[in-house]
Protein backbone atom coordinates (compact mmCIF):
# COMPACT_ATOMS: atom_id res chain seq x y z
CA UNK A 1 0.00 0.00 0.00
CA UNK A 2 1.28 3.46 -0.88
CA UNK A 3 0.33 6.25 1.46
CA UNK A 4 2.61 9.05 0.27
CA UNK A 5 4.26 10.39 -2.84
CA UNK A 6 7.62 9.81 -1.16
CA UNK A 7 6.91 6.09 -0.58
CA UNK A 8 5.95 5.70 -4.25
CA UNK A 9 9.15 7.42 -5.34
CA UNK A 10 11.22 5.21 -3.00
CA UNK A 11 9.59 2.03 -4.33
CA UNK A 12 10.15 3.06 -7.96
CA UNK A 13 13.80 3.82 -7.22
CA UNK A 14 14.49 0.74 -5.09
CA UNK A 15 12.90 -1.67 -7.58
CA UNK A 16 14.56 0.04 -10.54
CA UNK A 17 11.34 0.34 -12.52
CA UNK A 18 11.97 0.90 -16.25
CA UNK A 19 11.63 4.52 -17.30
CA UNK A 20 10.07 5.91 -20.43
CA UNK A 21 12.04 8.24 -22.72
CA UNK A 22 10.73 11.26 -20.77
CA UNK A 23 11.77 9.73 -17.42
CA UNK A 24 8.23 8.79 -16.36
CA UNK A 25 7.36 5.36 -14.98
CA UNK A 26 4.23 3.37 -15.88
CA UNK A 27 2.87 0.97 -13.25
CA UNK A 28 -0.02 -1.40 -12.78
CA UNK A 29 -2.33 -0.12 -10.04
CA UNK A 30 -5.37 -1.14 -8.06
CA UNK A 31 -7.45 0.61 -5.42
CA UNK A 32 -8.57 -1.97 -2.87
CA UNK A 33 -11.85 -2.09 -0.95
CA UNK A 34 -10.27 0.04 1.80
CA UNK A 35 -9.50 2.76 -0.77
CA UNK A 36 -5.77 2.09 -0.58
CA UNK A 37 -3.55 2.46 -3.64
CA UNK A 38 -1.33 -0.48 -4.58
CA UNK A 39 1.15 -0.37 -7.44
CA UNK A 40 3.32 -2.98 -9.07
CA UNK A 41 5.53 -3.47 -12.08
CA UNK A 42 3.70 -2.65 -15.32
CA UNK A 43 4.20 -6.20 -16.58
CA UNK A 44 2.38 -7.67 -13.58
CA UNK A 45 -1.27 -8.64 -13.59
CA UNK A 46 -3.84 -6.63 -11.66
CA UNK A 47 -5.01 -9.79 -9.92
CA UNK A 48 -1.47 -10.25 -8.56
CA UNK A 49 -1.29 -6.61 -7.47
CA UNK A 50 -4.58 -7.12 -5.58
CA UNK A 51 -3.51 -10.51 -4.17
CA UNK A 52 -6.60 -11.97 -5.85
CA UNK A 53 -8.98 -9.74 -3.88
CA UNK A 54 -11.77 -7.48 -5.05
CA UNK A 55 -10.99 -3.90 -6.08
CA UNK A 56 -12.74 -0.59 -6.56
CA UNK A 57 -10.62 0.29 -9.59
CA UNK A 58 -7.60 -0.94 -11.54
CA UNK A 59 -5.53 0.11 -14.51
CA UNK A 60 -2.23 1.69 -15.48
CA UNK A 61 -0.79 4.81 -13.89
CA UNK A 62 2.08 6.99 -15.10
CA UNK A 63 4.24 8.82 -12.58
CA UNK A 64 6.41 11.80 -13.54
CA UNK A 65 9.09 13.30 -11.34
CA UNK A 66 9.29 17.06 -11.36
CA UNK A 67 11.71 18.86 -9.03
CA UNK A 68 11.56 16.09 -6.42
CA UNK A 69 7.77 15.91 -6.66
CA UNK A 70 5.75 12.97 -7.90
CA UNK A 71 2.85 13.68 -10.24
CA UNK A 72 0.43 11.39 -12.05
CA UNK A 73 0.39 12.41 -15.70
CA UNK A 74 -1.72 9.58 -17.12
CA UNK A 75 -4.07 7.02 -15.61
CA UNK A 76 -6.37 4.51 -17.30
CA UNK A 77 -8.82 1.81 -16.27
CA UNK A 78 -7.04 -0.66 -18.59
CA UNK A 79 -7.43 -3.94 -16.72
CA UNK A 80 -8.80 -7.00 -18.46
CA UNK A 81 -8.59 -8.85 -15.14
CA UNK A 82 -11.09 -6.56 -13.36
CA UNK A 83 -12.59 -4.54 -16.23
CA UNK A 84 -13.55 -1.55 -14.07
CA UNK A 85 -16.08 0.94 -15.37
CA UNK A 86 -14.98 4.49 -16.22
CA UNK A 87 -17.03 5.68 -13.22
CA UNK A 88 -14.40 4.11 -10.96
CA UNK A 89 -12.37 7.28 -11.60
CA UNK A 90 -14.00 8.89 -8.56
CA UNK A 91 -12.37 6.46 -6.14
CA UNK A 92 -9.02 6.77 -7.91
CA UNK A 93 -9.15 10.57 -7.63
CA UNK A 94 -10.14 10.40 -3.94
CA UNK A 95 -7.27 8.01 -3.23
CA UNK A 96 -4.71 10.15 -5.06
CA UNK A 97 -6.01 13.23 -3.26
CA UNK A 98 -5.55 11.47 0.12
CA UNK A 99 -1.96 10.69 -0.81
CA UNK A 100 -1.45 14.27 -2.01
CA UNK A 101 -0.43 13.58 -5.60
CA UNK A 102 -1.34 15.95 -8.43
CA UNK A 103 -3.32 14.06 -11.08
CA UNK A 104 -5.54 14.53 -14.15
CA UNK A 105 -9.25 15.33 -13.70
CA UNK A 106 -10.37 12.01 -15.18
CA UNK A 107 -8.98 8.83 -16.72
CA UNK A 108 -6.75 9.99 -19.54
CA UNK A 109 -8.01 6.95 -21.46
CA UNK A 110 -11.16 5.16 -20.30
CA UNK A 111 -12.34 1.76 -21.48
CA UNK A 112 -15.79 0.15 -21.43
CA UNK A 113 -15.68 -3.63 -21.07
CA UNK A 114 -18.57 -6.02 -21.79
CA UNK A 115 -18.83 -9.79 -21.97
CA UNK A 116 -20.81 -11.18 -24.90
CA UNK A 117 -23.65 -13.23 -23.47
CA UNK A 118 -23.74 -15.39 -26.61
CA UNK A 119 -20.08 -16.40 -27.06
CA UNK A 120 -18.56 -15.20 -23.73
CA UNK A 121 -15.88 -13.09 -25.47
CA UNK A 122 -14.59 -10.11 -23.51
CA UNK A 123 -15.09 -6.96 -25.61
CA UNK A 124 -13.85 -3.40 -25.39
CA UNK A 125 -16.67 -1.10 -26.52
CA UNK A 126 -15.46 1.59 -28.92
CA UNK A 127 -17.40 4.60 -30.14
CA UNK A 128 -20.53 3.39 -28.27
CA UNK A 129 -20.68 0.35 -30.60
CA UNK A 130 -22.21 -2.25 -28.26
CA UNK A 131 -21.82 -5.30 -30.53
CA UNK A 132 -19.57 -8.32 -30.05
CA UNK A 133 -16.43 -8.18 -32.16
CA UNK A 134 -16.59 -11.97 -32.65
CA UNK A 135 -20.25 -12.88 -33.23
CA UNK A 136 -21.83 -9.42 -33.76
CA UNK A 137 -24.51 -10.01 -31.09
CA UNK A 138 -25.63 -6.84 -29.24
CA UNK A 139 -23.75 -6.31 -25.97
CA UNK A 140 -25.35 -5.30 -22.70
CA UNK A 141 -25.23 -1.62 -21.80
CA UNK A 142 -24.90 -2.74 -18.17
CA UNK A 143 -21.56 -3.99 -16.81
CA UNK A 144 -21.59 -7.82 -16.99
CA UNK A 145 -17.96 -8.89 -17.06
CA UNK A 146 -17.54 -10.99 -13.92
CA UNK A 147 -21.15 -12.10 -13.49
Amino acid sequence: MWSSAESIKEWITSTQQPKEADGSVICTFIVDLNRQLWINDRRSEHLVCAAGGNVLSAGEITFAFLKNQVEVTEVTNQSTGYCPEPQSWEVVAETLNQIGIVHPNEFTTAYIFRRCEACQTLNIVKDDWFFCGVCDVPLSHEWNVLE
